[in-house]
């Protein structure tokens, strides 16, 4: 699957539907990766994930749909769900720190299963017959290099295509200093690509991290949060930050579109969490931030 750049969108969970994923390539991205789907809710056709999280829009190819679970087959059939969708390569997570997937034997859990995790790549690439690509972290506990031996083996046993690596323990959630020079470790021992992802809060950063880790791409997270000017910036577009006007016309891009994905009312509430990383730019008094908070009414945010 040919990328055009080397500056991609990460999995952003409960965010990265279709019309965040087309503003990212909108403003250059050249992959954009979608939240975490459970791929046992594809294989038991829940109706909400159907309808949410599998839409595709025609202008954001290629984009990678990005699975969680724990059972090879089941993996296998949501992958194949995930490609009758229109997925142009499958992602699994294996570096979700959060404890409710953890414990169901998902996410970062799976670093300490290594059997699993392949068994579970394998059967991704299988069911789909698409190139599949794994994000995991350095490892569970600080300390831990569980993650970075996985990756080996997921690379020369399970035949992935690409790892994207976040060398921070999943303990650590988004804390602490990503080893980078760990992640340069990573991409000297595999022949497949490195996507190095972690502490990308902004332009300069994520070039740090770029020419510090060795790695052969960039998978922009939070960074990217209100914030798809760094798309540009980063494929050297964008010189210079937006202006207010060309924000303001962004978050109104945004709105529509959320409109347009899940209606007015269930929009206006989704939206919530967008208006701070705008309006932060913006510098809007706290009373505007306050109103947009507690209104679902889109005709108003619009104002």
């Amino acid at each position: 699957v040919p990328i055009a750049n080397q500056v991609l969108l990460a999995p952003l969970a409960g965010i990265g539907n279709w019309f965040v994923r087309l503003q990212a390539k909108r403003h250059g991205a050249g992959l954009a990766i979608s939240e975490m789907v459970s791929s046992f809710a594809l294989h038991y056709r829940n109706e909400r994930t159907l309808r949410d999280l599998l839409r595709i829009h025609p202008d954001e190819h290629p984009v990678s749909l990005q699975l969680f679970g724990h059972d090879p087959e089941v993996m296998r059939s949501g992958a194949a769900i995930a490609a009758e969708a229109g997925a142009d390569l499958i992602d699994i997570n294996m570096g979700c720190p959060v404890p409710k997937v953890r414990k169901t034997g998902a996410g970062a859990q799976l670093l300490r299963d290594p059997e699993l995790a392949l068994e579970l790549a394998r059967a991704a690439g299988e069911g789909s017959g698409l190139p599949v690509t794994v994000k995991l972290r350095s490892g569970v506990e600080v300390g831990d290099t569980s993650g970075f031996d996985l990756a080996l083996r997921l690379a020369e046993e399970a035949g992935v295509a690409a790892l994207a690596f976040h060398p921070r323990a999943a303990t650590k959630g988004h804390k602490g200093q990503p080893d980078y020079a760990l992640t340069r470790r990573l991409s000297e021992a595999v022949a497949v690509p490195v996507i190095v992802s972690g502490g990308l809060a902004d332009a300069p950063a994520a070039r740090r991290a770029y020419e510090e880790s060795g790695a052969d791409a960039v998978m922009i997270a939070r960074g990217s949060l209100g914030n798809p000017w760094v798309f540009e910036e980063l494929t050297g577009r964008r010189l210079a930050p937006p202006p207010r006007e060309e924000v303001v016309a962004e978050l109104l891009w945004v709105i529509d579109r959320a409109e347009e994905h899940l209606g007015p009312e269930r929009a206006g509430r989704y939206l919530r969490k967008f208006y701070p990383w705008y309006t932060a730019r913006l510098e809007a008094p706290p009373a505007v931030v306050d109103e947009l908070q507690r209104s679902a009414d889109l005709a108003r945010a619009r104002q």
